[in-house]
């Protein structure tokens, strides 16, 4: 199955390349993103590329921007191509907005350990694994090589940003995770907890990178946690980290998925996607077809005018 592991061009200026997307400089001057399907586990980028996950972290969060525009503007322009969005260039502040609303991940695992204060918010002693708080909380970190938890409080004090700005941030974040919460809740989905990051567009506030994607978010199935909070079902990339852990080799993870898992992977990635749009992925079959991911790509590239013919 062909799927999009690396694209490169040296008709465009690379900005960055992260471990799955990937940003160049149109010859507009905007930001063009591509979404490739690397996968990312554990701080690392597996060697096995999972088919349609980028086009379904592209199309996702394309759906998230559309319907979230009433709450805050995005940066979104357009999808030039199921794998690629053409966004307006802003100044990204460096801090991830974290919203939670369940005791779960690294929170529980802290928590676990004795700890009750979370990036300044305390919570109550005994809560138990994967228990709803009574109100979403919001846990920012700081954008750096590792991130980490800070206080509100620190990242004025810091320089990250002014407490004016944070406060918007704290608001929207609070209004984007709410609404998600109940699209996801009339469709079986418990939207568990999630990640935003915004940016400033001629000194308006405005959301980038992704939202409400199976890697920025965690999502759980509202039937599974039912009958039984502690064992529900992660709706994520989660699948392909315990695969991983329960294949650990003298302390190393395995650098590759088998091709039953990445089936698997596959399969999962393009269910939430139907599962929160109600319809199937556009591109969810093209590869069957013998199409090939990235010369559909630089066609739509071409076709647009970011690229020329060669």
């Amino acid at each position: 199955m062909n799927t999009l592991n690396h694209f490169d061009t040296p008709q465009l200026e690379l900005l960055h390349r992260g471990k799955v997307r990937d940003s160049y400089r149109a010859p507009s001057g905007e930001r063009l993103i591509v979404v490739t399907d690397r996968l990312s586990a554990f701080d690392s980028v597996l060697e096995t590329p999972v088919a349609h996950k980028g086009a379904v972290l592209n199309g996702l969060a394309a759906f998230w921007f559309d319907k979230t525009q009433h709450i805050i503007p995005n940066h979104v322009i357009s999808l030039l191509d199921p794998n690629v969005t053409l966004a307006k260039e802003a100044e990204p502040i460096r801090v991830e907005m974290v919203v939670r609303n369940y005791l779960t991940g690294s929170m529980l695992r802290g928590y676990q350990q004795g700890q009750r204060t979370f990036s300044g918010v305390t919570v109550p002693d005994g809560l138990t694994k994967h228990q709803q708080f009574p109100e979403p909380i919001v846990t920012p970190t700081t954008k750096e090589e590792s991130d980490r938890e800070i206080t509100p409080e620190n990242l004025v004090a810091e320089g990250w940003v002014a407490a004016e700005l944070y406060e918007k941030m704290r608001v929207k974040s609070l209004e984007l995770f709410n609404f998600a919460s109940q699209w996801m809740a009339e469709r079986g989905i418990i939207l568990v907890d999630t990640k935003y990051e915004f940016g400033l567009l001629d000194g308006e506030l405005i959301l980038i990178d992704e939202i409400h994607t199976p890697d920025s978010s965690r999502f759980w199935s509202a039937a599974d946690y039912a009958q039984n909070p502690e064992t529900a079902e992660q709706m994520d990339k989660e699948y392909v980290r315990q695969w991983l852990i329960a294949n650990k080799q003298d302390g190393q993870y395995p650098r590759a998925l088998t091709p039953e898992v990445s089936a698997e992977a596959t399969r999962r990635y393009l269910d939430i996607y139907e599962r929160i749009t109600g319809a199937p992925l556009p591109t969810g079959d093209e590869t069957t077809a013998g199409d090939d991911v990235q010369a559909r790509l630089v066609g739509n590239l071409v076709r647009a005018g970011i690229m020329k013919d060669a």
